[in-house]
């Protein structure tokens, strides 16, 4: 049956190709913004958000230029979000419960969030045994979108979309995502990798950064600088304005009035794309390619030829891309990378990797010289976090099944601010139009 199958669909994909190619000239006829995006880049305006703003312009002289990119949460620069916390504190609750409230929690009220995410840290009885491990997965992301549509069966207010059940089924899934997540590797690494098993309990008094080094570690153990290191990256991936792949999907999927489950099992598989969740693996396995090219990390010549060799197509995954460089709003500089960037090199010094850092600095500074040079690019390109990011999962001997994964267990609560906000100020159903250009028969 299979084989039928298969030789059914490969004269089918000959159909397919036939009759639903469209002429690239008529996407420009009709007005049609690819990407719902115009001819600049620029995101078609479909909606109004109070949660989240990211800018990379300034207007001068009356005229728009790039300027240095900006993020804000709820008001804030993320920066001096970031800087406000000092050099030890672990902010992920504190940013979470801005980015859900609107507001900065007092200190009783950051204590008491941060209880409440603690002690929601658990999975219904045998759910681990029973979903987690029965299935067990490579691709985590798949593993964690079943466990969440399955969590919807423990829910006796599974399909209540009133603002305060909302609110209850998000928090819950913040504090849940890292078990998803980990306790889907660790299926996969016992099941598949035959690798020994553990599984650790979640201490409701850690943080979520340092529950989840510690759920991934056989001895548990974690320093102060790889928590304060990755709860900075938890931060800085928690949002990005309402305009980005998987947090659009959430607000399409909840104007439906479909379910919290449904909607962020959507976003979920929005993520996990290697367009916009997987881009730091991307880097990743660039830059390996780049230490088995460049013998010499601090030799500038012979970094930018091998870099020119990737952009000219010949060499690495022969796209033509340096992976981790650009970014579809920013052009001068990301402000996540920039905040993140000193964090990276104090985990570099701890790690003994200064010499790899000194690799990703020569990068950074040659990779848009030749970027310009080659593609004749010149309004700015600059690394974005994704650059930095893989590394430091890397450093913290993160596997890079759960690198995506990483990136859901902060953006959830985007997602999770972004569908309070779509239930509360509209009550239509997202609905564009395609218009059809298909021949009369």
């Amino acid at each position: 049956m299979m084989k039928q199958l298969n030789e059914f669909t490969r004269e089918a994909q000959k159909l397919c190709i036939k009759n639903d190619s469209i002429s690239a000239r008529l996407y420009e006829e009709y007005g049609v913004n690819l990407g719902l995006r115009d001819e600049n880049g620029n995101g078609v305006l479909t909606g109004l958000t109070n949660i989240s703003k990211i800018t990379s312009s300034e207007v001068v002289n009356g005229k728009k230029v790039p300027a240095d990119g900006k993020l804000w949460y709820r008001g804030y620069q993320v920066q001096d979000l970031i800087q406000a916390l000092g050099a030890e504190e672990l902010g992920f609750e504190k940013i979470a419960y801005l980015l859900l409230l609107g507001e900065l929690p007092e200190e009783n009220e950051c204590k008491n969030f941060a209880r409440l995410i603690g002690s929601s840290r658990t999975l219904p009885t045998n759910f681990t045994r029973d979903v987690i491990m029965k299935a067990p997965s490579e691709d985590i992301m798949n593993s964690m979108t079943r466990s969440i549509l399955t969590l919807a069966s423990y829910d006796e207010k599974a399909k209540d979309t009133g603002i305060s059940n909302v609110l209850r089924q998000s928090i819950q899934l913040i504090s849940e995502f890292p078990l998803l997540a980990v306790y889907g590797f660790n299926a996969y690494n016992h099941y598949e990798k035959q690798e020994s098993m553990f599984i650790h309990h979640p201490d409701p008094t850690l943080s979520t950064a340092e529950n989840l080094l510690m759920l991934l570690r056989p001895d548990k153990r974690f320093t102060g600088v790889e928590a304060k290191t990755l709860d900075t990256a938890l931060i800085l991936h928690m949002e990005h304005g309402g305009g980005n792949n998987s947090t659009f999907t959430t607000r399409v999927v909840t104007s439906s009035g479909s379910d919290t489950y449904s909607t962020i099992a959507a976003a979920m598989s929005s993520l996990k794309g290697p367009k916009h969740g997987g881009a730091n693996i991307k880097v990743m396995e660039m830059m390996e390619d780049i230490r088995e090219h460049v013998k010499d990390y601090a030799d500038k010549d012979e970094i930018r030829a091998y870099l020119e060799k990737i952009v000219d197509k010949e060499a690495f995954d022969r796209k033509g891309l340096v992976y981790g460089m650009g970014h579809a709003i920013y052009s001068l500089s990301d402000p996540r990378e920039r905040v993140f960037k000193g964090y990276v090199k104090k985990l570099a010094v701890e790690k003994n990797r200064l010499s790899d850092m000194q690799l990703y600095e020569n990068i950074e500074e040659l990779a848009p010289q030749v970027i310009a040079q080659k593609r004749k690019i010149y309004k700015g390109v600059s690394p974005n976090i994704d650059f930095y990011s893989g590394f430091v999962y890397d450093m913290l001997n993160i596997p890079k099944e759960l690198y995506t994964a990483i990136f859901a267990i902060a953006r959830i609560v985007g997602w999770s601010a972004h569908r309070v906000e779509e239930l509360i100020c509209t009550n239509k159903i997202i609905r564009p139009a395609y218009m059809s250009v298909m021949e009369e028969r």
